[in-house]
């Protein structure tokens, strides 16, 4: 190929480049205008010798109007004043409740469902050997106390040494510690409640043989309810102990519960991202149960930002901008986007009370020029926020 079809074969490249990124690059209509390279679509509608063309409207310069625009106010908005986080709640204290000791279920004094004080007796374990234990014990103590006295009054007439009397003692004690152990022994035959709470269902029956592994009965103490939900990270540093929370059942919608924080967790999961918080919500009339469903609602004062239509933020070179109309002039208006909603932006930048933003014909918009807002008879700009 010879170098002159090279030449225009890149040209030709070059232009196309250049057309592709005119038409679809954000802002590149505007850099091109800064440039003095190229008109905007309102100054391309102007004929030669300054009559308005066909589908435009005369433009003038920085202190000219252009082109009739609409503009929204710049209003406020608050983000992350409100928290929403389904839950799952249990008991305050839960227990599963089994023997010390292996046996044989011979008595179930308990039924599911029901109250149980703390200390109440649930079941009974066949305890005949630890019966015949205690009486044993009981004997051996009656006979070291007998041979103690003995040895006692012997010791008066020194028949009997002060060792002999020392081993007497010894044996005295020995015997009491072996009857407390099978007293013991035999108390620990009875399953007690170790605490008071609500029965469940139990999952034995009587006769069954139950080991110290074996679950004879759970007790829930539902007076309170402890909610466990994740929450985002960036909430971690807005939840302290003790912070107001509400609690309403998703099974029963309307049934709103207060509560507050009770605990939170010292690690934010790794793979989730999310911060585990523990509340803690009454329980009245004992409608509620371990394992329902609550959504967690809670506030915080939140962070305040500029809110715009999603129209009007525009993007350039420098990233993205409005247009605002302060005093019926046009103002090019860094911003940063904080947050996407349906109908706002919520942005970071510097405004002022009364800013209105360009939503409709943006793109015949120059910094400095004066605006025309559409049904503005006026043409002072329209009213901004707060009027």
């Amino acid at each position: 190929m010879t170098w002159w079809k090279q030449l225009l074969l890149g040209l030709f490249i070059l232009v196309a480049t250049m057309a592709i990124w005119y038409r679809f690059v954000p802002g590149a209509a505007q850099i091109v205008a800064e440039w003095g390279l190229g008109q905007g679509p309102a100054e391309a509608a102007v004929s030669q010798d300054g009559a308005p063309g066909r589908g435009g409207a005369r433009r003038g310069g920085p202190g000219g109007a252009g082109s009739a625009v609409v503009v929204r106010p710049v209003t406020d908005a608050t983000i992350n004043d409100r928290l929403t986080a389904i839950g799952t709640g249990r008991a305050l204290h839960s227990v599963a409740v089994r023997p010390y000791a292996s046996g044989r279920l011979v008595e179930i004094l308990a039924k599911p469902g029901e109250p149980v004080e703390a200390g109440a007796v649930i079941a009974r374990l066949d305890a005949e050997a630890e019966e015949i234990a205690l009486d044993r014990a009981q004997l051996a103590l009656d006979d070291a106390q007998a041979r103690l006295e003995r040895i006692e009054a012997l010791r008066s007439s020194n028949t009997v040494t002060a060792v002999q009397q020392t081993e007497a003692e010894l044996q005295v004690r020995n015997a009491a510690l072996a009857l407390r152990d099978a007293r013991l022994a035999l108390a620990r035959r009875q399953i007690i409640a170790p605490i008071g709470g609500m029965l469940g269902i139990l999952p034995v029956s009587l006769g069954d043989y139950v080991t110290s592994s074996s679950d004879i009965a759970r007790l829930d103490d539902r007076s309170q309810l402890l909610v466990d939900f994740w929450v985002p990270e960036k909430y971690a540093r807005a939840i302290t102990v003790g912070a107001p929370l509400v609690a309403e059942s998703v099974a029963r919608p309307g049934e709103r519960y207060q509560g507050q924080v009770r605990a939170i967790d010292n690690q934010v999961d790794e793979g989730s991202r999310t911060l585990r918080i523990q509340g803690l919500i009454e329980n009245p009339g004992d409608v509620l149960r371990s394992g329902m469903a609550f959504q967690v609602t809670m506030r915080f004062d939140g962070e305040s930002f500029p809110a715009v239509d999603p129209l009007s933020i525009q993007w350039g070179s420098d990233g993205a901008y409005v247009w605002v109309v302060r005093d019926g002039v046009a103002r090019r208006t860094p911003v940063r986007i904080v947050q996407r909603n349906a109908d706002l932006v919520l942005v970071d930048g510097t405004f002022e009370d009364g800013d209105q933003v360009v939503t409709e014909g943006v793109h015949s918009v120059r910094e400095g020029q004066k605006v025309m807002v559409a049904g503005d008879e006026a043409g002072n700009g329209g009213a901004g926020r707060g009027s």
